[in-house]
């Protein structure tokens, strides 16, 4: 992570434990004034319990949620309980936004390219070599961009409202065989890349396919395809499709796409002030729990990585290239084909600006 990140996450915590700290001293007034009321909350309000919807198992995506549980509970003295559902017990990971909108739990995890349908603007995040490779950038854009009214519009139609990012990693490409060191070289290979991601890599001559991730492995090892994408390094590794491959891209950022967390609108407007304030509060704290995460996990994975298989770095320009041949290209055909439901082009130029802003440039 770099020093801006380091820096960012500290301030983020002083911020915290400015709040934690006023709150309890004014908690602890109100013990001294009404001995007749003792109480061990920081944050006074009713017993509550809230859903969270979630497929799969605990792991480096769901922690800032559950930091957001322990906060509550702890700010609350378990007055409010933030409870994470796992395995989809609550609802199938394609239909959260469905659940949210019937009011069946109160959050829930989505992520856009389930259903591009369901949230046509939020696919903005897919499109490729967008430059949301530096995890400051990356932070910022996810939570600025939902302010968007295009976004917005999109959630509004689930009775949904944006609370955080989990803040996926870029992708990478891990594969097997002659490493592309060059544009040209991605010509012909046979690549596992959905999405934005397939687009571009169709653009530079590859071939992409679509499989389960639980088949890569077995793909790559028998030669059935070259290479694959995955959330960097976390996912590679869960995999452990290093185990099987020769080399890795280390700044290629071909896209990522979003898996929001968000709040039953009506759920929120239920909220005591001091409980929504809390949730605002809480936000730092949690970003800062899930950049954590993904950090540790490339701290433990890179070293491994970099032992074993051969390391690409792109320059500047090379980078520049791939954004020019597989970049704009996929942007300008998403743009055209959803010029009637919102403007495409404001979206990437926004990402563009923040990008800017956060750089200083």
């Amino acid at each position: 992570m770099s020093h801006r990140t380091s820096e960012g996450a500290q301030n983020v915590h002083r911020k915290w434990t400015v709040f934690s700290l006023s709150v309890a001293i004014g908690a602890a007034g109100i013990l001294v004034a009404s001995p007749g009321g003792l109480s061990a909350a920081e944050v006074e309000g009713p017993k509550l319990e809230w859903k969270v919807s979630v497929w799969g198992k605990r792991r480096a995506f769901t922690e800032g949620i559950e930091k957001l549980s322990e906060i509550v509970s702890e700010k609350t003295d378990g007055n409010w309980n933030i409870k994470l559902y796992y395995g989809a017990a609550l609802s199938k990971s394609r239909e959260n936004l469905d659940g949210i909108k019937l009011g069946a739990f109160e959050m829930a995890f989505f992520c856009n390219f389930y259903h591009p349908g369901k949230n046509p603007a939020w696919m903005v995040y897919t499109m490729p070599f967008l430059p949301l490779g530096d995890p400051e950038v990356s932070k910022a854009v996810r939570m600025q961009l939902p302010e968007h009214p295009a976004l917005k519009a999109d959630l509004d139609r689930w009775n949904a409202m944006f609370y955080v990012s989990t803040l996926l990693p870029q992708y990478e490409f891990l594969g097997k065989g002659k490493p592309p060191k060059e544009l040209g070289d991605w010509k012909g290979m046979r690549v596992r890349a959905g999405g934005g991601i397939g687009k571009a890599m169709e653009k530079l001559g590859a071939i992409p396919t679509s499989m389960p991730a639980t088949e890569v492995y077995t793909s790559i090892e028998r030669g059935t395809i070259d290479a694959v994408s995955f959330p960097f390094t976390y996912a590679h590794a869960a995999y452990k499709i290093h185990e099987v491959s020769d080399w890795f891209t280390a700044n290629m950022s071909p896209g990522t796409s979003e898996c929001p967390v968000v709040i039953n609108k009506d759920a929120y407007a239920r909220l005591p002030d001091q409980y929504k304030q809390l949730l605002e509060d809480a936000k730092g704290p949690v970003l800062e729990r899930q950049i954590e995460v993904y950090r540790e996990a490339d701290e433990k994975n890179l070293p491994i990585f970099e032992a074993k298989l051969e390391k690409i770095v792109y320059s500047d320009e090379q980078i520049q290239k791939f954004r020019e041949v597989a970049g704009k290209p996929v942007w300008d055909e998403w743009v055209a084909a959803n010029k009637d439901k919102f403007d495409g082009q404001e979206l990437i130029d926004r990402i563009f600006a923040i990008a800017a802003e956060v750089k200083g440039q």
